[in-house]
C-alpha cells in the first residue's frame, strides 16, 4: 500500500524537470548526503537491532516527548474554564459574552498561521521551532494570570494562540513522518490522549491550586495561570530543545545503518518523501485542487465543534449538578481518564486491523447519544453525569483517528505538511463556534450547546462517510488504469499520493 514502482528515468525527462523547476529541481538519482534514497526497498534491519526494537526506540525519542510538549499547550489553551469556576469572571469584571469572546480571540491567530507554521518548522527543524513556541505560550500564560481587566485577558488570549499555533499541527506532521500508516494510529491517539490528560490534570491542578487563593495577594484563579501551567511549560521548553526529535534523515541519535532502514520503510509504505525540497506557493496551491483535502478538513472541523464545547465549559456544566468548586474540578477528572483510555482501546483495534472509517463513526454515534441523553435529561444528574462519559470518550477517540487516516493518507513532506496544517487550521474554526454554543443565559440545561454539538458531530460523520467512498473509489479507478504511464520517479514523488501508483487506507 502506497508503494511506489520504479520507472525509466531518462537523461531527456532530467532536462525537462530541470527546465521546469529550475533551482528547486532535484533528481532522485543523484546521492546527497542530505537527501538519501534507498532503491532497495527490500532492506534489512541493522544486524544489531531487530524491528520491533528499532520501533520502540523510536516511540520512546518520539512520542512521549511530543504528548508532554502538547499536554502542556492543552493545558494552557482550557485551563481558563477551571479559572472561571475560581472567579475569573468577577475578579475582571466580565459581563455578558465578554468571557466567550475572550475564548474565540485565540482561535483568529491559531487558525491564520497553521499553514506558514509548518512549513517554518520544516525550514528551521521541529526541535528548534517546537522548542521555541512551547517556551512562548508559558510566558503568556504566566502573563494571563497577571492581567487587571477585559482587554488584558483579550491580548493575552490573541498572543496565547499565536504561541500555540505550531503545535497541533507540527507534532502531527513530525509523527507521520516516523510511521507506517498500519502502525501509526496507536501513536497519533496516545498522543492526542494528551489533550483528555491535559483535561483530568487540570481539574486536578485547579482543586489544588485553587486552595492557594489569597497567597501573596493573588486570588486562587490567577495561580492557576502563574505557577504551573505558566511557569512549568517556560522551563519545559528549555529542556525539549535538546529532546524534541527532528525528521527521520536527521535523526543524529539513530545509526546509519538504522536510518536507512527506517527511510526504506516508509518509502515502501508512503513513497518518496522529497524531505531536501523547499515547499512553495504552488505547492500549496496545488494542494487544494484535490477535493479531499476539504473533506478531510471538515471531518475535524464538525467534531471539533463538541470537543471544544466540553473542553472550555465542562467544568460550568458540572457544577450546575450541584457540586462545590472543589468537587466541581474533581469531578471533571474521572470523564476524562475514561477517555483516554479508550481511545487507546479504539487506536489498538483500529492498527490492528488497518482500518479507520469504522473507528469514526462508531465512537460519534457514542458522543450523538451522550449529547442526547443531556439535551433531554435535566432532572437525573447521575444520569447527565453518566452521559459526560459517553462525549468524551466519543469524542476524544474519534478525534485522533480522523487526523491519522487524513494525515497518513497524504505522500510526501510537501504535501503533509500543508494538509495537516490546513486540516487542523481550518478545523479549528470550530473552536470559534464552540466558544459560543455554551452561554451563561442558557444555563442550567444548554440546549442550544448540545443541539449544536449533535448537529455537528453528524456533519463529521457525514464528511467520514463521503472521505471513504473517495478514497475507495480512487484505489479502484488506480487499480483499472495502466499502471505504466512513464512517468519518472520525480514526477511521482511530486505527485506524492496523486501518483498513480499509490493506494490509500480505508
Amino acid at each position: 500500500m502506497g508503494s511506489q514502482d520504479k520507472a525509466s528515468h531518462s537523461p531527456d525527462s532530467t532536462i525537462d524537470d530541470k527546465e521546469r523547476h529550475g533551482n528547486n529541481y532535484y533528481d532522485p538519482e543523484i546521492p546527497r548526503p542530505d537527501a538519501e534514497y534507498d532503491d532497495d526497498l527490500g532492506v534489512q534491519c541493522p544486524s544489531h537491532t531487530s524491528q520491533r526494537r528499532l520501533i520502540s526506540k523510536i516511540d520512546l525519542r518520539v512520542i512521549p516527548v511530543l504528548s508532554i510538549l502538547y499536554l502542556l499547550a492543552f493545558l494552557d489553551r482550557t485551563n481558563i474554564a477551571n479559572a472561571a469556576v475560581f472567579g475569573l469572571q468577577k475578579d475582571l469584571g466580565l459581563t455578558g459574552n465578554q468571557f466567550n469572546t475572550a475564548l474565540t480571540i485565540f482561535f483568529v491567530p491559531y487558525i491564520v498561521f497553521e499553514i506558514p507554521s509548518n512549513i517554518i518548522l520544516k525550514r528551521l527543524k521541529p526541535h528548534v521551532w517546537l522548542s521555541l513556541c512551547m517556551f512562548l505560550f508559558g510566558l503568556v500564560t504566566l502573563c494571563q494570570g497577571l492581567v487587571q481587566n477585559w482587554s488584558g485577558l483579550l491580548a493575552t488570549r490573541f498572543f496565547l494562540g499565536l504561541a500555540e499555533t505550531g503545535m497541533f499541527p507540527g507534532s502531527f506532521y513530525l509523527i507521520g513522518m516516523w510511521y507506517k500508516r498500519s502502525e501509526a494510529q496507536k501513536r497519533y491517539s496516545f498522543f492526542f490522549g494528551s489533550t483528555s490528560l491535559a483535561g483530568a490534570f487540570g481539574g486536578l491542578l485547579a482543586s489544588a491550586i485553587g486552595k492557594m487563593n489569597g497567597m501573596r495577594g493573588y486570588l486562587g484563579w490567577r495561580w492557576i495561570f502563574i505557577s504551573v501551567e505558566g511557569t512549568l511549560s517556560c522551563v519545559v521548553a528549555f529542556f525539549l530543545f535538546f529532546l524534541i526529535p527532528d525528521f527521520p534523515e536527521e535523526a543524529k541519535w539513530l545509526r546509519e545503518d538504522e536510518r536507512a532502514y527506517i527511510r526504506a520503510r516508509l518509502q515502501k509504505d508512503q513513497g518518496r518523501s522529497a524531505r531536501e525540497r523547499q515547499i512553495t506557493p504552488r505547492d500549496v496551491l496545488n494542494c487544494f485542487k484535490d477535493y479531499k483535502f476539504f473533506l478531510g478538513a471538515i471531518m475535524y472541523f464538525g467534531l471539533l465543534v463538541p470537543a471544544y464545547g466540553y473542553a472550555f465549559f465542562a467544568p460550568g456544566i458540572i457544577r450546575t449538578y450541584g457540586y462545590t468548586q472543589i468537587g466541581t474540578q474533581l469531578h471533571s477528572v474521572p470523564p476524562w481518564a475514561a477517555s483516554f483510555v479508550f481511545a487507546l482501546i479504539v487506536a489498538f483495534f483500529s492498527d490492528w486491523f488497518k482500518h479507520r472509517f469504522l473507528f469514526t463513526l462508531i465512537p460519534i454515534a457514542m458522543a450523538i447519544a451522550g449529547f442526547a441523553i443531556l439535551l433531554t435529561v435535566h432532572t437525573n444528574h447521575h444520569l447527565e453525569y453518566a452521559a459526560l462519559f459517553l462525549v468524551t470518550m466519543g469524542t476524544y477517540s474519534a478525534l485522533p483517528v480522523i487526523v491519522c487516516w487524513f494525515n497518513l493518507n497524504l505522500g510526501g513532506h510537501h504535501r503533509r505538511a500543508v494538509g495537516t496544517a490546513w486540516q487542523v487550521g481550518f478545523g479549528n474554526i470550530g473552536g470559534i463556534i464552540a466558544t459560543y454554543a455554551f452561554l451563561m443565559k442558557d444555563a442550567p440545561n444548554y440546549k442550544p450547546g448540545y443541539s449544536i454539538s449533535i448537529a455537528f458531530s453528524c456533519l463529521s460523520g457525514a464528511a467520514c462517510v463521503l472521505y471513504a467512498v473517495a478514497v475507495l473509489a480512487q484505489n479502484r479507478s488506480r487499480e483499472k488504469a495502466a499502471t505504466d504511464l512513464g512517468l519518472t520517479e520525480f514526477e511521482k514523488t511530486e505527485m506524492g499520493d496523486m501518483s498513480p501508483d499509490y493506494r490509500y487506507l480505508l
